[in-house]
């Protein structure tokens, strides 16, 4: 269990916040960027930095219309994360995404959290606005799997609130940009020792998709989940499973048991979806080993 330092303590005798640096990672967001700035300026936080992505369009003039730093990335997201926390002074970082839109109190919730827990990271769950059926399917869905707080072995990177020692034992992995950021970092954080879970706090996310945005989002999970595979083969027979019973099974009943029908489909779409993908990478991956171009690390 991880405990920072804290030089103060609040009136009511508990622990003072530290000051938390925000880091936001963003490519071609000139659509989303602007909102997503203004509600990370209302957080608070001691200093905020913006990692562009080698963006084509106005995300960085935009950004620097804030008081933050712009730094250039290009390194994918893990290995841009990497590049914000590394410019960070101060001893809890928070990512937050560009289709993100926090509340104002959204740090000192997460912050409680963290504390209250003695955690080394915490994530909050995101709500969806509802604009047509699978929108209400993915709620329905995380609704039934992922806003239940407590402990994880396995959370998302944003928006999640980190002490900066995390850092020091574990990096997002920028060579393996088809590795998933998140499951990568959580592995290894696990296996580290370190305890983590989910907040109470919930962030609205402005995401608007069809059924083949969630059908492309899947099949790049599905291709995420084959690098994983392949970078930690120990954890295979645990992805499969998660594919092959936890999605399609276990999670639709007891989607349905809390009367969610809707999760339903959406849960046998991504299990679908990223077992084909999976599958099709893995035989990638297969062949570029047997044709002699080395596979230490997965290509991008």
């Amino acid at each position: 269990m991880m405990n920072a330092a804290l030089p103060s303590r609040s009136a009511s005798g508990q622990p003072a916040r530290p000051p938390i640096s925000v880091v936001l990672v963003a490519r071609n967001e000139e659509a989303r960027l602007r909102r997503a700035l203004e509600c990370v300026m209302a957080l608070g936080a001691a200093e905020i930095v913006v990692v562009d992505g080698r963006s084509t369009d106005a995300t960085v003039s935009i950004a620097r219309e804030f008081p933050v730093i712009v730094l250039e990335g290009g390194q994918g997201v893990a290995g841009d994360r990497q590049i914000g926390i590394d410019a960070t002074r101060h001893p809890l970082v928070c990512l937050i995404d560009a289709d993100h839109r926090p509340e104002p109190d959204l740090l000192g919730r997460l912050w409680a959290d963290l504390e209250a827990q003695g955690w080394a990271m915490v994530q909050a769950g995101v709500t969806i606005e509802e604009t047509n059926f699978w929108t209400r399917a993915e709620n329905e869905a995380f609704a039934t799997f992922h806003h239940r707080p407590g402990p994880r072995t396995m959370i998302g990177t944003a928006p999640t609130l980190y002490r900066r020692e995390v850092f020091d034992l574990v990096r997002f992995d920028a060579s393996n940009r088809q590795v998933s950021d998140d499951a990568d970092l959580c592995l290894r954080a696990h296996e580290a020792g370190l305890r983590f879970g989910i907040a109470h706090a919930r962030v609205p996310q402005e995401h608007h998709p069809t059924l083949g945005d969630y059908l492309r989002k899947f099949a790049v999970y599905g291709r995420e989940d084959a690098g994983f595979c392949w970078k930690h083969p120990h954890r295979a027979p645990s992805m499969l499973f998660h594919l092959l019973v936890r999605y399609p099974v276990l999670r639709p009943m007891a989607a349905l048991m809390a009367g969610r029908w809707r999760a339903v489909p959406y849960f046998w779409l991504c299990a679908g979806a990223r077992l084909w993908a999976l599958g099709g990478r893995l035989l990638e991956l297969a062949r570029q080993r047997r044709s002699g171009k080395g596979m230490a690390t997965v290509s991008p």
